[in-house]
């Protein structure tokens, strides 16, 4: 078309003097009195100039601004006018924006943020604990339209019981919440916000929140029950009693894989993206847990050590749980181990607290201390690790058999 596309984006942005400035076919540049500038497409309707605003130049493109011109002369060629035609298209989407439901933009903010979450895991936790406390109050509720009244009916059921559960749901909601009003479904105000809003409808959650202990076994007692243990060699004795050695967690031990084993050195290497606080963990293993190692690798057949039988599957979380409680009949969780040996260390051993804490994967709280401490201590861990064996590996002075603790039916 003769006559268009007259400007370039560096003489718009060259430009400062108050006025229009054509690029051609109805588009134009305006530029105001105080040096703003923004895109104008100009029509004519029943002998009637008509001036439509197409954005400014900060958030539009000169490229931008010609295809919405190139669309509103092509609603024009129709019949229609361009400026009546988009206001029925913001009405309709603000009628939309009216109707869509906590649950829908739920679901649209989990699908958003999922990619950027270090495992499927959290997203499953995000998407199960608004579907289980959120969504029965709320669910279907315009986004629009929830208020305090209604978080507080989700919550308030489960703020003294389910505290930490309660307090996460409520974040989670919170973050929803401002996603919502970002996208203009909702307004601004944000009534899941905890300071200087629901603190004053609900307990402080620190307050009511009560210290929970992974019931552990006494270390006294870790001699005889190792002893039952490696009667069992199955994968998830062997696994679980490799978790004992290390003090390690259940998802550290399930995840495990050959290629973050180093034979030569001795050590496990566990990377950070599979740690709980993000950073890479070196363990020194024991030569039992060497040995552990060694018998698996006999029956190898996936890049796990400790492999499910669902092909290419590491073992599930609850086998080691299920051989320790079902099978063996022991009132403990698996997660308490790391309790047993924190006990043994701090009571009975002479290693330093910052060793114990760092075989722990344990985060370094004080500042001072985190600032100081470069390395990791790998011949003093090493050795820590080789008297915790000795120790398993050492009868008691009382040689009578442990009963297990059995759960109560």
């Amino acid at each position: 078309m003769a006559g268009i596309n007259k400007l370039t984006a560096r003489k718009v942005a060259s430009l400062t003097a108050k006025g229009m400035y054509g690029d051609g076919a109805g588009l134009w540049l305006q530029i105001a009195k105080a040096g703003s500038k923004s895109w104008v497409f100009r029509y004519t309707r029943n002998k009637k100039a008509i001036d439509m605003g197409l954005g400014s130049v900060t958030s539009t493109t000169l490229a931008q601004a010609r295809t919405k011109a190139q669309e509103y002369r092509a609603i024009l060629q129709t019949g229609q006018d361009p400026k009546k035609e988009r206001e029925k298209e913001l009405a309709g989407i603000e009628a939309e924006n009216q109707r869509i439901t906590f649950e829908e933009c739920a679901t649209q903010y989990i699908d958003l943020h999922k990619s950027g979450w270090s495992n499927a895991k959290h997203t499953q936790q995000w998407t199960n604990s608004l579907k289980t406390y959120a969504y029965p109050a709320m669910g279907g509720v315009a986004v629009k339209d929830i208020d305090e009244g209604i978080i507080l009916k989700a919550l308030t059921p489960i703020w003294a019981d389910k505290t930490e559960t309660a307090s996460r749901v409520r974040c989670r909601i919170e973050n929803i919440l401002s996603w919502a009003a970002v996208h203009k479904y909702r307004d601004k105000s944000n009534p899941a916000q905890w300071k200087g809003n629901l603190e004053h409808a609900l307990p402080n959650p620190t307050k009511l929140k009560k210290e929970k202990h992974h019931k552990a076994l006494p270390y006294p007692d870790i001699y005889h029950f190792m002893q039952q243990l490696r009667k069992k060699e199955t994968i998830s004795a062997y696994a679980l009693e490799f978790l004992i050695l290390n003090a390690s967690r259940t998802s550290d031990v399930t995840g495990a894989l050959w290629d973050e084993i180093d034979l030569s050195n001795g050590t496990w290497v566990i990377p950070a993206e599979r740690m709980k606080l993000k950073k890479e963990h070196r363990v020194m293993l024991s030569s039992r847990a060497l040995e552990i190692i060694n018998a698996m690798h006999t029956v190898k057949h996936s890049a796990y050590i400790f492999p499910s039988t669902r092909q290419g599957k590491g073992l599930s979380n609850a086998a080691m749980s299920k051989l320790l409680n079902d099978t063996m009949q022991y009132d403990y969780t698996v997660h308490g181990f790391r309790s047993t040996f924190r006990d043994w260390a701090a009571e009975l051993s002479n290693h330093s607290h910052e060793v114990c804490e760092m075989a722990l994967a344990h985060v370094i709280k004080n500042k001072s201390e985190a600032a100081y401490r470069r390395g990791d201590m790998i011949e003093k861990r090493r050795k820590l690790t080789a008297d915790w064996l000795t120790f398993i590996n050492t009868p008691p002075n009382n040689s009578a058999n442990v009963i297990p603790i059995k759960k109560a039916v």
